[in-house]
């Protein structure tokens, strides 16, 4: 009999075929996606599972779905992973790093131009009817920050962070960094932490959500940022004390963020950011171009193939797994 393989989206006719003549595929239909009861019944009898970063896989998942021997992961993050469960079943788990680097950086970099320049409030000043001949023009009528010349500061200098400076490079920024490894990175000065917030015009976010980094921007640090900066997070919700940073931009303490990523997802109806001007908002896009999610699939598709042949995931998180106990 072959494996049994759950996809926890809809998948085209061509990765079904891929996929189809090594396991019995099954995969998610609707629109919405699966709730963890409707998870762990699809899981019940399965082998392997691809997942999108929205399904929880946890101990609890594992315990009621003891044939499951693979996950595969189409994103690069797998903080929606326990991966010590995972390691302690001996279960792979895969993703797809290395494809979404540009993407992000393009995406980080837009909403930084979006927060300075204030194009999300004049969008939305024109759509509403507002700019009429008693209002058509003014010297102080949207006026934001300047990108050119600014200081970017980048909090995370991995390959993310690395495709932020060069395009803050391309405007003329003076580019600080810190990360834990403090790496060297050509146009980049390194800084100390503290340094770099209070030093910066903008604050671009690219660390992944660990223990060390939830709530790394906490009420204190923000506080200490440049009065009237602008902080751009494209990497994970819970980095940032959103109540804190709200207190902060309705105050004007801040000038502005743009965040595509948020603590709970999808945002809550009540987020206190929801509510704010200076806050341009978008629903975890990093990697929305249609090569890059195309190729994430690909990556996910061949790491969950390597498995279903006894071979080990090219792109694996958790390798150890592979090694002969007692090595």
């Amino acid at each position: 009999m072959k494996p049994r393989v759950f996809c926890s989206f809809p998948l085209s006719p061509e990765v079904s075929e891929q996929l189809g003549s090594d396991c019995e595929l099954r995969w998610w239909s609707r629109h919405l996606p699966p709730t963890p009861e409707e998870l762990r019944e699809a899981l019940a009898c399965c082998n392997g599972f691809i997942c999108l970063l929205t399904d929880t896989v946890d101990e609890a998942l594992l315990l009621d779905c003891p044939d499951l021997e693979w996950v595969s992961s189409v994103s690069v993050g797998v903080d929606h992973v326990d991966v010590d469960a995972l390691i302690k079943r001996g279960v792979p788990l895969g993703h797809t790093p290395g494809v979404l680097v540009d993407t992000t950086a393009d995406l980080a970099f837009a909403l930084l131009l979006a927060a300075a320049r204030r194009v999300a409030e004049g969008d939305r000043f024109v759509r509403s009817g507002n700019w009429r001949a008693e209002n058509r023009w003014s010297p102080d009528m949207f006026v934001g920050k300047d990108v050119s010349g600014a200081t970017l500061g980048i909090v995370g200098l991995g390959a993310i962070g690395r495709a932020m400076a060069r395009r803050a490079q391309g405007f003329g920024m003076r580019v600080l960094g810190w990360s834990r490894s403090q790496r060297a990175v050509a146009g980049v000065e390194n800084v100390e932490f503290d340094e770099l917030i209070r030093q910066s015009d903008f604050v671009s976010l690219h660390v992944a959500l660990t223990a060390d980094t939830r709530n790394l921007f906490s009420a204190e640090v923000l506080a200490q940022m440049k009065p009237g900066s602008v902080l751009i997070n494209t990497a994970r919700g819970g980095i940032v004390d959103e109540n804190a940073l709200a207190r902060l931009l309705r105050e004007k303490r801040l000038a502005a963020a743009g965040f595509d990523v948020f603590a709970v997802e999808p945002i809550a109806p009540d987020n206190p950011l929801l509510d704010l001007d200076n806050m341009v908002l978008v629903p975890h896009i990093g990697s929305a171009s249609s090569s890059t999610r195309r190729r994430m699939l690909e990556l996910a598709v061949a790491n969950g193939l390597s498995a279903l042949r006894g071979q080990s995931m090219q792109h694996c998180v958790n390798p150890e797994v592979y090694e002969p106990p007692g090595k």
